[in-house]
């Protein structure tokens, strides 16, 4: 059966960040995501997933400057070495937290950028960072965006990823498959799933539209669970959603 974590950089915004991993636990959940660290120290972030018996699942490489608008620097040719210095920083946190899940944000190449060329330097990157997670004991995944949210990132579908990680050639290379952006990029959700099964080493959830809770839109969630699970997927689920109403009122969807 899958096992769900909670987004708690979405989720439980009635408090602060840190208070959050207590929220989550008296929630019912065993393990939490979250977008970024790097505002808090590794080792203050562990205490509190040790002390509420929270297993840290997955968080994003360093994503340049997100309050500038950028949201990832991967596919970005001329940040190349800013690139290969946030894996660092990124594995060091991942090792503190007893991560063992990394994702990499390709990012909104600047428009005077080839396609070719973002192609070139995404794929580079991934085979960069890939190795550089396997030496760590962590496995490296990318995920597509919706172009509606994110304008001009430069990942949109599972097709493109796995292609791409086929070009990089390397093998610690994870499909992160989120259901709310692949329903609006490519629909047909159960199916690509099933395809793409053997490569997703995470997924995402959130409803369309408004990237609420399950149950606030048209995806069809109870379905979309059960199929996975006959699936035979048995890796974490983030809730990654924001709440129509508290994060404790949206929570239905867990029973």
């Amino acid at each position: 059966m899958p096992r769900f974590c909670a987004n708690i950089t979405m989720m439980f915004n009635e408090v602060t960040f840190l208070a959050r991993f207590a929220r989550a636990a008296r929630a019912g959940f065993t393990g939490v995501e979250f977008m970024f660290p790097y505002a808090y120290p590794a080792a203050q972030l562990a205490e509190l997933a040790q002390q509420h018996d929270l297993e840290v699942v997955l968080h994003n490489l360093p994503p340049g400057d997100w309050a500038a608008g950028e949201r990832g620097i991967a596919a970005l040719p001329d940040r190349v070495n800013e690139f290969q210095a946030t894996v660092g920083q990124a594995i060091e946190y991942a090792s503190a937290l007893g991560c063992t899940r990394l994702n990499c944000l390709a990012g909104v190449p600047p428009a005077n950028v080839r396609a070719e060329v973002a192609q070139q330097t995404f794929v580079d990157n991934l085979r960069f960072a890939a190795a550089a997670a396997k030496a760590a004991g962590v496995r490296l995944l990318s995920e597509p965006i919706n172009n509606r949210d994110m304008p001009g990132f430069f990942l949109n579908n599972s097709a493109q990823a796995l292609a791409l990680f086929d070009e990089a050639g390397a093998d610690n290379l994870w499909l992160q498959y989120d259901i709310y952006h692949m329903q609006i990029m490519e629909g047909d959700i159960a199916r690509t799933i099933e395809r793409a099964l053997p490569r997703i080493a995470h997924m995402q959830f959130a409803d369309n539209p408004g990237r609420h809770e399950p149950g606030t839109g048209e995806i069809n969630y109870p379905f979309l669970f059960e199929h996975v699970d006959r699936l035979g997927y048995d890796g974490w689920m983030g809730a990654e959603y924001r709440p129509l109403g508290t994060t404790e009122s949206s929570l239905g969807w867990m029973e």
